[in-house]
């Protein structure tokens, strides 16, 4: 779509937004209710979508994309009328007689880019949110997961008018054209590096923007863990979409103690969950470029595997791969994972351990395995990360209840739930004051004695 084109679309749903059609709550309940007729009439195609981009089988894509999206819809469509209504709050003595309210109002005309790895939950999720807030949207698809972007733009096109919901297919031209654009809030989903730079376009129109981004995301395991659930959960999370996951467990920081068993115990669940050959299972995914495959491989030290570290090139397939020994120089621990290779390093001091990690960049997400109720309390107090688990991984992202984001390098805003509808709402504070009383103490002239008085025991 070239750049005027792109203009033409933002300036009919900015006319659009100010016909006030979306404010409407029945509007918003009804065009969220489209939206899940149309994913369960289209159900079977996005599984295929999903298994041609990135190779996931139908449970997979069904738990962790389908589901969760239909489950925010469900909990919007419940929920949407208490959200949606003005909240009155008490008003200070000094402003007696009046009333005060908060109003929840749409942003306006919004723009909600997605990435590749989760394509259709980070394409809708936020959309849901931004629907039910009253706001026009604009959606922009990876490149990279072709085919089901262009299922998200047959899907939308066919529930939706453009001027209220559109999708822009392509790669960077598009994106650039797009960010040229003035909306009233972009929603961004995606690397640090680009998060960079929509921010930086964004601040040209002094535009709020969300920026859901990643990081190296830490899994501490001490010596009081329950040492064979914590593997199987860690290979749960670590392993789905081939750790093609932003809140997937980057690396382990394992007491010493315990090492040897945990590393036994990895290997055992890897086998239990995926095989004696895991590049043979149709439910384990695939990396998503050739690109992305060579980074992996990259980032792989042979003298480092103790499990793993097979790969299959035609089908962009690398086993599950533990390493062990690593250390914070090596090219593992440079940057964010984003592939099945899981790094163990051990510590023998806990505490030194937090303390070190508050030194490093504030990760999307951080787990602690423990049984130690002072060692949780002290991680989940100090440590500043965008969300996490204790004694499991990746599954408070399944929570309506729990707002999900970054903190620092890892992102700033948050969605799901009502921190999504208040994420694409903007509050307005409201105060209704009487005409019917109208004490004189703010007005000129100013003086000492009784009115100076009165100012002072209402302001306090």
């Amino acid at each position: 779509m070239r750049e005027s084109e792109i203009r033409e679309l933002v300036e009919r749903q900015r006319a659009y937004y100010r016909s006030g059609e979306t404010l409407s709550i029945p509007f918003r309940r009804a065009r969220l209710k489209a939206l899940s007729e149309a994913i369960v009439a289209n159900e079977e195609r996005i599984c295929a979508a999903l298994q041609s981009d990135l190779g996931k089988g139908g449970f997979e894509a069904y738990m962790c994309e389908i589901g969760m999206v239909r489950s925010e819809l469900h909990f919007m469509l419940r929920h949407l009328g208490k959200f949606a209504k003005p909240k009155r709050v008490r008003t200070p003595l000094a402003q007696f007689p009046a009333k005060s309210y908060r109003y929840p109002l749409p942003y306006g005309n919004t723009l909600i880019m997605s990435p590749w790895n989760y394509p259709f939950l980070l394409t809708l999720g936020p959309l849901v949110d931004a629907i039910a807030a009253g706001n026009t949207a604009i959606v922009k698809p990876s490149a990279y997961s072709p085919a089901t972007s262009s299922l998200l733009a047959e899907l939308l096109g066919e529930t939706f008018s453009p001027e209220y919901i559109a999708v822009v297919t392509g790669g960077r031209e598009e994106n650039a054209a797009l960010l040229s654009q003035r909306f009233d809030l972009i929603f961004f989903t995606g690397s640090q590096t680009v998060g960079k730079e929509v921010l930086r376009r964004a601040a040209e129109h002094l535009t709020p923007v969300v920026l859901e981004l990643g990081g190296k995301s830490p899994t501490i395991v001490d010596e009081t863990a329950d040492i064979p659930l914590a593997a199987r959960r860690i290979v749960f999370g670590k392993l789905l979409n081939a750790g093609q996951t932003c809140v997937a467990p980057d690396y382990i920081l394992c007491a010493e103690s315990v090492k040897e068993r945990l590393v036994s115990e990895l290997k055992r669940e890897i086998v239990r969950q995926y095989g004696e050959k895991p590049l043979e299972n149709g439910s384990y995914g695939r990396i998503v470029s050739r690109k992305h495959f060579d980074r992996l491989l990259s980032l792989i030290d042979a003298e480092k595997v103790v499990f793993g570290g097979e790969s299959d090139p035609d089908a962009l397939r690398i086993a599950p791969t533990l390493l062990d020994g690593v250390t914070e120089g090596d090219a593992v621990m440079g940057e964010e994972i984003f592939g099945p290779l899981l790094p163990i390093l051990t510590f023998s001091d806990f505490d030194k351990t937090v303390d070190g990690l508050k030194e490093k960049a504030k990760p999307l997400a951080l787990y602690l395995f423990s049984r130690d109720p002072r060692r949780i309390r002290r991680v989940c107090r100090e440590l500043s990360y965008g969300g996490g688990c204790v004694n499991d991984v990746i599954i408070h992202l399944a929570s309506d209840r729990l707002g999900f984001g970054g903190v620092g390098e890892s992102g700033m805003g948050c969605y799901h739930g009502y921190d999504g509808f208040r994420t694409f709402s903007h509050t307005k504070s409201v105060v209704h004051k009487s005409n019917l009383i109208d004490l004189p103490l703010r007005y000129q002239p100013y003086g000492k004695g009784l009115r100076e008085r009165l100012v002072r025991f209402f302001l306090k």
